[in-house]
Order: C-alpha cells, then structure tokens, then sequence
C-alpha cells in the first residue's frame, strides 16, 4: 500500500489542529481539517496521535480503535509544531537541571544584564531561573590579542605598552585568535562536584564556560566527565549555539537543558501510540526559525516559537491571488488568539532575529521576528479612573470570558458578542460547566452593562451617557490600538510605510477585527485564507526541511578575506546540504543561503547579512545597515563575527483550489439576518454567509459577516469581501466617508486611544534614537529618554527610559522656550525646522554634563503646538577625566562642556562647528581640563537625536492631520488631567491607610557618605488630594559633586508618585499638578550655577528617591548609588554603572543584583568586555548576604572584580560606602558597599580599600573589585527568623571571606586616608 498522507499537525496549548493533505493521482491533493481539544485525557492520550487517527477513519472508511496502535500504512510524512516546551517555560515546569560555569559567575544569569522589567513597579519582578544546582570550575581562558592576532588590543605592542605578562599556554581558538589558557579545569574537582549533583537526582546539565564559543576544550572535558557519571542531558553552550555573549548562550544552554527532555519525554510517548512502521515515516518538527528539523535533531531552545513559526510561513506562503505581484508584496501577519496577538512581516524573504527573550530567558538562536502583544479575545476590560483599559491581564480558557457560562470576567470575547460580531447560534456548543451550552449573549450584556454604568456615573458635566453598544465598541477600539502599536514598531519604526502592506489575518479572533486594525493603519487590502483558523498547520505543511552550520570568525571584511571566507562558506554548505540529502532530498530540491555576522568595528550591534550574485558582503551589510539604522560609518572596517549557512528541502507547496468563475451566479441565502454596532452608523442590519456557499468571484458588501466552523470574519461597512479563485477572501478596505469630527470633550474611550498614541509617539523616537546612535551608551546600554511635551514645556507622554531624565526634561524645554521668546535669545526667536540643544544642569534644566538634550519645537500654522525632545549620555564632553565623570570635581567646569543653549540646527543646516567650539570649549580652561575626547562619537549622536526629534515631528504632525489640532491639545490636557487625578486619589488614600489628620506631615530624611543630610517633610492635605514636598533643613551645597539640580529632585518625585499610583497610568507633568515642591537655595538640591554636580545625577537622585519613599512606608532603602565605574587612557574610554540591591516592601522581598530606581542601563555582556577592552572580568556575581534582613528580606548587592592588562586611569564614583541602606518597620539596613584595589607584590594578592570616590592610574595586573550595597529588610522578623537569618548570613560571610583570602593592607589611619585620594 503507498504511503502518500501527509499529516501536519499544531499543537496548541488549548486545541490542536490537524490539516491532512490526501494525493488525487493527478498531481494535486484533497485536503481535510480537523480541530480538537489539546487536553481531553477522558477520551485520549494525546491529541496530535487521536487527530491523525480520526482522519485516517475518515479517509480509509476503516476502523482504527484506540486500544491499538495506529496503522502507520499509508503515512508518508508526520510535521508538527508544538507549544510543549513553550507551556514548559512559561509554567516553569521543564527538567530539573543544574548549571555549570565558570568560577566568579556562578549568579551571571540571574542578573542577566541588571536591567528590570517594569520601571515603575517597586516590587520588582522576574521569573524564577531555569536551573536548581550551580557548579563553579576553576578554569580561565583569556584575550591577550585584540581583532588582529599580530597585535595587542587597540594596536599597541606588548613591550610599548607595558601590558601584563601573562602566565599561561597560549593556544589558537576556532576562530583564528590566540588565547590564553591561564587555569585549565581540575577534572577530579570537577568530578566531584558533579557527583553531588547527580546525587540529588538532576541527570540535566547546562555548562557554560567564558569564551567557550572561540574555544570549546574546556567545556567538552567538563561534558565528557558529565557523561561517565551517567548524566542523560549535556547541553554545552559551544554546541548548542555558538556565538559571543556569554549571558544570552549561557541562557540558551540552560533553555536547551531544561526543555530538551521534556520535548523527548512527549515524542517519546507520542511515538509510542503508532505501530513499528512509524520508523519509515518521515517525522518532522517545527523550530522557531520557520524551519522542520528532524525529530532526532530536535532541541528545546529552538522550539519556543515552534507553533506562531508555522502561522508566519503559512500566511507568507499563502497570501497571494490572481494579479498580485508575490515578488513585491509585503505582508503583516496578524494572528489573534484568546490571550494574545502575534504580529508579524514577510516582504519575500524570512525575517530573523538572533537574540530574543521569552519568560525572562533570552535564547541567542535564529527565530522568526514575532512580536506579540497581550490583547486576545480573553483579554479583560476595565474602567480605572476615567480611561478604559483592555488586559493585560486575561480571563483564560477557564473561568473565561463571562459568556463563557464559567463565572469569568468581561472581555473582549464579551464585547464582541454584545455588538453582535459573534452569533452564538453558529458557535460550538462547548460552554458551561458540562460543555454543552451556547455562548451566553445574555452574561456577556449584563457585565457590559455594570461597565456602563460605571463610566456614566463617573462621566463629568460635559460628557453624555453612554450605551452600552457605544462602551463595548470603545473597549474593541482600545484592543485594536494595543494592537497597532506593534504592527508600528515593525513597519514605521524601520522605515517601511505600513499603508503599503496587506493584512493577512488568522487565528480565531482576527477577522473580527482586521477591517478596524487596517483602516486605523491606513492599510487598503486583508487576506484571510480558507485555512486561516488552521494556518499554523498549513505553515507546517509548507515548511521546508533545513539544516544549518554556523561557525565563530574572528576577521575583517576584505577583499582578500572575502576569498578565504567564501570558501569556508561553501564547506559549510556541502555538509548542510548533505545532512538534508542523507533523509532523501534530491541535490535539486536542496537550496542554500549564506551568511556572514558582520558589524563595524567598535561596535556591538551585528547584522546577520546575506548577498546576491550581484553584490559583495559588504555592500549588503551596508545596504542593510543604512535600511535598518539610517546611515553607514564611512571608513570603518567592517568585522566578521560569525559565518552560517541555511540549506533547505524544499517542500511541496499548497495546490491551487479551483479557477475564477466568470458568473458566480447570486449570493446564495443569507444563513442568519442580525443587527450588528459599527463605530460609523451605529446599529445596521447585517446579513450572516456560510462561507462554505460562497463561489469564487462571489463579492459581499458589508456589513457583513462571514461563518465557517472556525472562524467568523466581520465585513465593516465602506469595505468588500471578494472570494479568489483559490476560495480565500481578499477584503478591500475603501476610503471612510462622512468620518464624524471627534468633539474636544473628554471621552473616555478616546482618552485611552490617545495615551496609546501619545506613547507610541516616544517609543518610535527612541527606536529611532537606537538605530540611528554611534556610541555604547546609547545603542546598547540605552542611557536615553525620548518624551513628547506641551507647547508650555510640560510633559505629555514619555517612553520608559531612564526615570532621572523624565522630570528634569521638562524643565531644559521649558528653559529653551523662556531663552529663545522672552529671554537673551529673545531677538533670534524659534523658527519651524530648528533644533535646540543644551546641557547645562543649573541653569537649562540639565541632569549632568553628559546628558546632552536636542530639543525640536512642534509647528502648526506658524505657531509652536508641541515639543519634542531627547537626551542621551554622551560618552565624553570633556573634563578633567576621560568619561566625565570626575570623582572629585568641584566646579562645573571640571566636568566638561557646559551648554546654555545653542540652535543645533538652524536654517535647515546641522552646525557642526558651532557645536564642535562648544564641545571643545573646555580645554580653555585650565591645562588640566580637557574638551571632549570623543568629537566623532558626539557628532554623530546629536544627529542621531536630531534624527529620533525629526520621527517624532513628523509622528506628531500626522497626528494632528488625522485628529485635528484643537482635538489633540485637548486630549493632551485631558491625559495629564488623568494623571493628575490618580495622584490626588493615591494622596488620599495614604493619608486615611495611614490614620493622618485631614492636613498631616510625614517625613524623612538620610545622610550622604560625607554627612551631607537630605531631609523631607510632605505635608499632604486629604481633602484635596494635594501636598507640600519641603526639602527645609537639607545640608548647604558642598564642595564636591553630590551637589543635584532642582529638576534632578524632581525627575526623583514624579517617579516615586508614578510608582506608588497603584494603576497603570502615562508618567505626565499631571502627575505633579497636585505637588508644590520647595527646595531651598544654595542647599545640596539648589546649587550655585558654577558648582560641580556629576554626582548629583547619579548618586544623590537615588537618595532622594529612598527618602520619599521612605516618608510614605513604600520601600526600604534600595542601593542608593548607580556605582559609577569608567576606565580609559588616551586611545580609549568606558563607562558603566552596577546593579545593587532593591530595597523590600510591605509584601515584597527585593530583588538582588538588579538596576534600582533611577536609573536602568544595561551592562556589558563579559564576553564583549574582553573582546573590546584590555581587561580580565574575574567575577561578576551576588554578594551574598549583603541585604537587609526582615520579614521581607532586602536584595544582595554584586560583586565585581576587573583586572587590566595595560596602564589604564580608572575612576569609581559611588555612594553607600560609609552609610548603610535603611530597612522599613523594623527591617535591617543593608551592608554599605565597598572598592578595593588588588595589586600583586611580592607575589601575593594585596587589598587596599579606595573608598567611594577616587580617581587611580592603574599599573597592567592591578585589579579593581567593587562590592555593591544591598537593600535593606521591611518589617519585624520573630526571634527564630532572626536567629536563622544570622546564622545563615554569617556562613555566607565566612564563606566569602575564607574564598577570597585577600591580606589586608596594613597601616595608621592617614596611609588609610591617603590611599582613597591617591591610589
């Protein structure tokens, strides 16, 4: 019997969807769908192998009893997609499995890359690591050579430069570059401690070992003792995905580990249901990359997108009718599920990324570039003070949605049925406790109505009352906008137009709404595919076969490297290609692509870049990089990174299913005549089609709606649904006629429509700022902010940058706007087109001196209506150090250059030589001083300001087209407004929770290092939700650079208010209306205009946000400190801050190493540090034991240890060092931090503590370790707590102490004194 059935499954995490291809012996196929639950274990086992099993019944007409298993005769082909290691992840329920890495980065990725997730959430929350067991080997391999192996880092000569002879066996690793192999692993250590793992019953191991992807030998020797011992999962971060990084491979490894043997454990058990000739089927599973692998190559890290995988090939290979051009075509795929929305791009080819996170685990492997959004058909809606609000939470399968007849919560399931876009009568009857009831229309209306009811009674003077129809289509029309926001950030955010892309929609939910989401978007055309409920299993089905070889390089791109590199490549290909020939592909079904990684050299942003015939690598990687960044860096060598070859087994494509009828004949007989609400017209009768009866050629005016068993797809008026020749249905959305004016009155629906447009605003800016920026800082630590303000200078909308920037931005647009109308500039005035800049902290509004704003006026008519700015830490602007962050300034002018305000971009020209005068300006002012060390790196960032400023601009102008002015400034104020009463409601609601009188006081206050005291009094009235903020009594400004500017303290306020509004609110200047905020002159938050403030940014903006919340019991103290760390010489400049701990709250222990507050920059990945600086990362892990103890425990701090190879001047500016972070209710305060410099005499290791601020010229060897301050405990522990937490820390201290063995250095207090100046 032949076998010709191919099967193509998705397994959901709610149902599976079955899609069988049946040959018609001429050349083309049948086809038969089936849907059925994933999880019915009453009835089956597994519900891939029952739906395979009710199809062959259907198909054969022979019996096939589950009690046997299932006849495997005429099954060529099984493929399937699967969300078991994605449900794995998300629930946290993989293989138990244990980590191994190298010594000092036991906690690497815990703290991952410091950064936290939600700024504003105090209570800061990640999920839980993969793994149980860490085991630290005593090896270490590193760089003593830089890109090019013939020279030292930077180019300098070993014996030129003094660099630190190293002690070692230098070796050649896979990529050409020379290593040292400093300490190789104990391998009976190793034994060891493997041994005890093993003995707690985990066989799952993960090993990664710093640099292992350039050279793997140590990590192979760790596995191959794993393996005598009898673990059964090895997962090597070499093998599993060989690229730098350390933190996204040790990630990855870990994924792999932990969900390997779960994916095995289900093929396993699936395999076990068919008969013994399963062996010849060819059985296949989808990876995230779009491509099948075959089931014994199969691994959990390339899993996680496996299903959504099989949506995105589906729709791009799918989306196509008679006349349309597939060639330049481009597509988003919008698939709406239950609890969320997958949106997507294909333009004719795939488009990857390599580095993604999923449930806090970033996996560094090829995946599709999906991005998703929580706003599903589950998706709850809420009315909170004034704004309607979809998700994100959502009501799930189970209770569900109201109508679901489960006692579950509104959602957008129920909106829709109200408005009569879901006719219950045409839906499965799957509903109630015994599952067998409709759709409950009558539930759905009355929680619509409690909703209604709601908003009318809050609704002010000058609103109407709403209809319950009108409610339930505002809360579709914020779901739609959620959803717009991404299908933005794939298409303008990178410089495509969106109105030129078709909407290919799928998924349960989508047709419901893509005639919405496509008019919003400007787009003109939707395909929905016969299959679009099943698409994923179609995508499956039409998913090619790959098999990829990747291998690290360590090259520049020339002409002469090319050669060399193609020829590698082509070997790549041969064993690729041959993988995919030894399962039976022919050479001519076999295609391939190459890749190289390339970047420019001196930075860390790579670009995976293919090339045609007609181009070289470098032009496509320019090519690419203008598209994806907006410009190329002339004359900079181009680095290659990693090689890769893709090699395909081309599948059989979908068969077409019929030709164009010339006479379709009528439309036959409306199934059902409804009435359905429309956000144009209102109610209208709507005729119901069974898709089914539809004949190609067929054209349905709407309002309409479409029915199949597994989708329904609604037809907005002003639009026409046509059936192809295949039987899919093209819908052209048509220009809307007679669009009402939308009144400036207040709508509470509009008001969240406008919040998710005003933030989309900022977060394209900031894109746009990312792609197009130079420096470290700004492309990948992201130390920026983008906002949108008033045409008074106040703040409208602000992306979720940097907290220190937020506040103090309003105030440097609000200086400007003075300066150029009624102030000194006065007589040049703001013409349309320029762009201001300054960074002046006192005087302009600034932060510090590195913080550079670009400031762009709005015009409208010839008047000013808005602004739009962006400020981003530039790498250098001069000083008295490199990185201008002095330690020990005490003037401004120590700290670099200094702008007042200067037009950047004036009749229409970027003034390069004006701003170069002003960056350079320093050097005039005393020989110790010097003007920016970066000029290149500057220039380039401001333009790439200007560029992010000009987005916005534009972004902004669109809005007011589409809107009209008088609408936007409306809802502008009205959104500051909302935020305004959310505060005043916070205010009150502490004042009563805390028993204050109507007017009360509470207050703070906390000590600098140097004794410098801050101190709080707020003075909160309850009646009218308002407060007094009174720095009163706050030390005089100092000598030294703790002194902060007004708008620091101020950036600090509005962020600790936004944090303690317990809603999800746009941070606005409405969040300080209800504020009157008083500093005193001349004190440490109002200094002179000449005094130094670098310290102020960093440091003592952390402080004063512990005291207010300290003053409102809503935190311990958190570190208090950014740890300021820079190091460079002449040639080179780096800056960095370090996590510490969050401080507890009342229901919440702090999270350990993590950015706090203020500030939430990333960190440098140990990989890249080595490869771009002359240093050795030695640890980078959790300084146990270093939080506060209580009820609810404060975070750890970390610990870092850099050693350098060359003379470097390194500065450490931080905070915390001789103050402790304060616990809360009887809380313990935290371990204050400390700063140690390591150098070697005599052959032993000597320690010297340089205390928190201190500027050293470090000799090659000399090592520099920073220990950061935890966060301190909140509330009382019993006495049995407390006598466990000191017995258990105290261990952790001897521990640590009794690792490290550092001597102390000896000597009278003033060498101690003398030390932290001069070290």
């Amino acid at each position: 019997m032949q076998r010709n059935l191919r099967f193509s499954i998705d397994r959901g995490g709610t149902f599976t969807d079955v899609f069988a291809e049946i040959p018609d012996g001429h050349g083309g196929s049948h086809q038969r769908v089936l849907k059925l639950l994933s999880e019915d274990p009453s009835n089956y086992q597994d519900a891939p192998q029952e739906g395979i099993r009710r199809l062959l019944e259907e198909i054969t007409g022979t019996a096939h009893p589950r009690s046997h298993p299932v006849d495997t005769s005429r099954i060529a082909t099984i493929r399937m997609g699967t969300t078991v290691a994605t449900n794995a992840l998300l629930e946290r329920k993989g293989e138990r499995c244990a980590l191994v890495t190298s010594k000092g980065f036991r906690d690497l990725l815990h703290i991952g890359n410091q950064s936290r997730p939600e700024i504003f959430d105090l209570e800061i929350r990640v999920p839980d690591l993969l793994y149980d067991e860490v085991v630290e080997v005593d090896e270490q391999v590193i760089l003593p050579l830089g890109d090019d192996p013939k020279e030292k880092r930077n180019g300098l000569k070993a014996k030129q430069n003094g660099n630190f002879e190293q002690q070692g066996k230098i070796v050649t690793g896979l990529t050409g570059e020379s290593v040292c192999i400093r300490q190789a692993p104990n391998v009976d250590a190793v034994r060891d401690a493997l041994q005890e793992v093993i003995n707690k019953g985990i066989t799952s191991l993960a090993i990664v070992l710093k640099h292992s992807f350039i050279f793997p030998d140590h990590e192979e020797a760790v596995g191959r003792v794993a393996q005598q011992l009898g673990f059964t999962q090895i997962s090597l971060s070499s093998k599993v995905m060989q690229m730098v990084k350390m933190v996204p491979r040790g990630f990855t490894a870990a994924a792999d580990a932990y969900l390997t043997p779960c994916i095995f454990r289900y093929i396993h058990t699936f395999q076990q249901g068919f008969d013994a000739g399963l062996k010849d089927v060819q059985l296949a599973f989808m990876q995230s990359d779009g491509g099948l692998s075959q089931v014994d190559l199969f691994s959990g890290h390339k899993a996680i997108l496996s299903g959504p995988a099989g949506g995105y090939v589906g729709y791009a290979l799918t989306t196509k009718w008679p006349g349309a051009d597939t060639t330049k075509m481009e597509i988003i795929g919008f698939d709406m599920g239950g609890t969320s929305t997958d949106v997507s791009r294909y333009a004719g080819s795939y488009e990857h990324v390599f580095e993604s996170t999923t449930a806090g685990v970033t996996i560094q492997a090829p995946q599709l570039d999906i991005n998703t959004v929580a706003a599903g058909g589950g998706s709850r809606l809420f009315h909170r003070s004034g704004v309607l609000q979809v998700g994100p939470e959502s009501a799930g399968a189970h209770p569900g949605p109201v109508c679901y007849r489960k006692g579950g919560f509104a959602a957008v399931t129920d909106a829709n049925l109200v408005l009569g876009r879901i006719l219950p009568e045409f839906f499965p009857k799957i509903f109630g406790q015994s599952e067998d009831q409709p759709l409950d229309g009558e539930a759905a209306h009355k929680a619509l109505q409690e909703l209604t009811d709601d908003i009318n009674q809050h609704a002010g003077p000058s609103q109407g009352p709403k209809s319950v129809d009108e409610v339930a289509q505002g809360f579709i029309k914020v779901a739609n906008e959620a959803m717009c926001r991404p299908i933005r950030a794939l298409t303008q955010m990178r410089g495509y137009n969106v109105a030129n892309h078709v909407l290919s929609c799928f998924g349960g939910a989508g047709g419901q709404h893509a005639c919405a989401i496509a008019r919003s978007l400007g787009m003109r055309t939707i395909f929905v595919h016969r299959y679009s409920g099943v698409l994923s299993a179609v995508g499956i089905g039409l998913a090619d076969m790959v098999a990829e070889r990747q291998k690290p390089k360590a090259t520049v791109l020339t002409r002469g490297t090319q050669t060399q590199l193609k020829h590698e490549l082509e070997e790549l290909e041969r064993e690729a290609a041959g993988q995919l020939q030894d399962q039976g592909f022919h050479p001519n079904q076999v295609g391939s692509e190459q890749f190289l990684n390339l970047r420019y050299e001196g930075t860390d942003v790579a670009v995976m870049t293919t090339c045609t015939d007609a181009s070289t690598f470098a032009e496509a990687f320019e090519q690419s990089y203008r598209r994806e960044f907006g410009f190329i860096l002339e004359g900079r060598k181009i680095s290659v990174d990693d090689m890769r070859v893709r090699a395909s087994g081309r599948a059989i494509p979908l068969p077409d299913a019929g030709e164009l009828t010339r006479d379709p004949g009528a439309l036959p007989k409306a199934a059902a005549k409804t009435s359905v609400y429309f956000e144009t017209g209102g109610r209208q009768t709507t005729h119901a089609y069974h898709l089914q009866k539809l004949r190609p050629g067929h054209r349905i005016e709407g309002p309409a709606i479409l029915l199949d068993q597994i989708s329904t797809i609604v037809v907005e008026p002003q639009c026409t649904a046509v059936v192809t020749p295949n039987t899919d249905i093209k819908i052209e959305v048509h220009a809307e006629e007679n669009k009402e004016t939308l009144a400036t009155t207040c709508d509470p629906i509009q008001l969240a429509i406008f919040s998710h447009r005003f933030m989309g605003i900022a977060e394209q800016m900031g894109r746009a700022l990312q792609r197009t920026s130079i420096s470290v800082n700004i492309k990948e630590r992201l130390d920026f902010s983008c906002a949108m303000f008033g045409p008074d200078g106040s703040l409208v909308a602000n992306a979720p940058h940097l907290p220190v920037h937020l506040g103090a931005m309003s105030e440097a647009v609000r200086f400007q706007l003075h300066y150029w109308t009624e102030g000194d500039g006065k007589e040049h005035g703001l013409k349309e087109g320029e762009v201001l800049v300054s960074n002046h902290p006192q005087l302009a509004g600034g932060s510090h001196l590195p913080d550079i704003t670009v400031i762009t006026p709005v015009f409208d008519h010839g008047r000013i209506v808005f602004f739009v700015a962006s400020r981003g830490h530039h790498q250098d602007v001069g000083g008295t150090t490199p990185g201008s962050m002095p330690p020990n300034s005490q003037s401004l002018a120590e700290e670099g250059a200094a702008i007042l305000a200067f037009k950047l971009v004036e009749n229409g020209k970027f003034q390069e030589r004006g701003i170069t005068n002003l960056l350079k300006a320093p050097s005039k002012a005393g020989k110790h001083i010097s003007g920016t060390r970066a000029l290149t790196d500057n220039l380039s960032d401001l333009k790439a300001q200007v560029a992010a400023n000009n987005k916005g601009t534009q972004l902004v102008g669109e809005l007011i087209q589409e809107y009209s002015l008088d609408v936007v400034q409306a809802y502008m104020q009205y959104i500051q407004d909302h935020a305004e009463k959310s505060v005043r409601q916070m205010l009150k609601a502490f004042s009563e929770d805390h028993g204050l009188k109507e007017v009360d006081t509470v207050s703070a206050e906390d000590q600098m290092d140097d004794g410098s005291a801050i101190r709080l009094a707020v003075t909160i009235n309850r009646k009218e939700g308002s407060a007094v903020f009174d720095f009163e009594g706050t030390d005089p400004e100092i000598i030294g650079n703790l002194n902060a500017p007004p708008a620091v303290s101020r950036s600090a306020i509005i962020y600790t208010l936004r944090c303690m509004v317990p809603e999800d609110i746009p941070l606005n200047q409405g969040c300080l209306k209800p504020i009157d905020i008083r500093i005193p002159p001349s004190s440490l938050l109002c200094p002179g205009p000449g005094a130094a403030v670098v310290g102020g940014n960093v440091l003592t903006s952390q402080r004063v946000t512990d005291v207010v919340l300290k003053a409102f019991l809503a935190a311990s103290a958190s570190q208090g400190c950014m740890n300021n760390f820079t190091f460079g010489d002449a040639q080179l400049g780096y800056y960095e801050t370090i996590a510490g701990g969050a401080g507890a709250g009342p229901s919440w222990h702090g999270r350990s190493g993590v950015h706090t507050h203020m500030t939430n920059t990333r960190i440098t990945d140990p990989e890249i540090y080595e490869r771009r600086f002359p240093v050795v990362l030695h640890e980078f892990s959790l300084r146990h034991g270093s939080g506060g103890a209580g009820k609810f425990n404060g975070g750890d701090g970390v610990v870092r240890e850099v050693e350098f190879l060359r003379p470097m001047t390194a500065c450490v500016l931080s905070e915390r060092r001789a103050t402790r972070p304060f616990g809360l209710c009887g809380g313990q305060p935290a371990l204050s931090g400390k700063n140690f410099l390591i150098r070697q005499e005599g052959g032993a290791d000597r320690r010297i503590s340089i205390g928190g601020k201190v500027t050293i010229e470090l000799q090659a060897g000399d090592r520099i370790r920073i220990e950061t301050p935890g966060g301190g405990g909140y509330g009382s522990m019993s006495k049995e707590q407390v006598e466990e937490q000191q017995e258990v820390q105290s261990n952790k201290r001897r521990k640590i102490q009794h690792e490290q063995g550092y001597p102390r250095a000896s000597g009278s207090v003033s060498h101690w004194q003398a030390a932290q100046v001069t070290a």
